[in-house]
């Protein structure tokens, strides 16, 4: 059963919305622990100075921020609690926004916001506000000791508040190396790049994706679990690479026209099947 991980209200204008977060992403990464190679004991990790390599308990270490290589300012506890973000239990929307107006770049983690005890009228009424209007909420929130840029919008039945990274985070483009200067395509390749996108296109469903290594992953490790041994498929042959711009989109543009059209053969039994079935019914 989920947790509430932090709990208070929605303020907007004078209206105060009691409401509890969840988590709404449970992210399924398979972890490993390290194990001595000899023995399959787990190996501890320890803090140990670098100067004279002797292990450092945990009373004995402080945070330092290095302003210089092998040079540091040190902070104590007490001077971070004094410059923390006030742990306010309230999230006090700035302003309504159109959701294309946020780059999606600047989202982090997603949360599920539900009704606090006796708020279901008053979140229901936000709900229903924001659907109509189409908009989305912004405002800040503390969710432990730091202080998140958040948008709140309806998914569903429920409000999702996202975490955003604050633009001075965002990396500047020109920062990147290779982005400026490219050269501009051809309008016969731009033409072929076009269709290309437009045979591949399609509506979004999110349950026809999966990570394919995480399953396989799982599965050797049932497979090593049950004492079988696993081994590792051929490799597979790599593709000769295409230098030639053009013969590649054409390629490309041939195999989706092919998948497509064997993927509506492939349907035209089954909706035969369907039919038949339905006259016997």
């Amino acid at each position: 059963m989920p947790r509430p991980i932090w709990g208070g209200s929605i303020s907007f204008g004078l209206v105060n919305v009691p409401v509890r977060m969840f988590a709404a992403i449970a992210p399924k990464d398979v972890r490993f622990h390290q194990l001595h190679a000899k023995d399959n004991v787990r190996i501890q990790q320890r803090r140990v100075c670098a100067l004279d390599g002797a292990e450092v308990p945990y009373e004995e270490v402080v945070k330092g921020y290095e302003i210089e290589p092998d040079r540091y300012v040190t902070v104590t506890q007490e001077e971070l609690e004094q410059v923390a973000p006030k742990a306010t239990r309230s999230i006090e929307i700035e302003e309504f926004v159109e959701l294309d107006e946020i780059d999606p770049m600047l989202y982090e983690h997603s949360y599920y916001l539900v009704p606090g005890e006796g708020a279901a009228k008053a979140y229901t009424l936000l709900l229903r506000a924001m659907e109509d209007s189409g908009k989305v909420a912004l405002g800040r929130v503390v969710i432990r000791t730091k202080q998140y840029l958040a948008a709140i919008r309806p998914v569903g039945r429920v409000l999702a508040l996202a975490t955003m990274s604050f633009a001075d985070e965002v990396v500047p483009q020109s920062d990147i190396p290779g982005v400026a200067g490219a050269d501009e395509p051809a309008p016969r390749e731009l033409h072929m790049a076009t269709a290309l996108v437009e045979s591949l296109s399609g509506s979004f469903d999110p349950d026809r994706y999966q990570d394919d290594y995480r399953l396989r992953l799982l599965d050797l490790i049932e497979q090593k679990a049950k004492g079988q041994q696993v081994v590792a498929p051929p490799a597979e042959e790599q593709p000769a690479e295409v230098v030639d711009l053009m013969a590649a989109l054409e390629a490309s543009l041939a195999a989706a026209k092919g998948r497509a059209g064997g993927d509506e053969e492939e349907s035209q039994p089954r909706t035969r099947a369907r039919a038949r079935t339905a006259k016997k019914g």
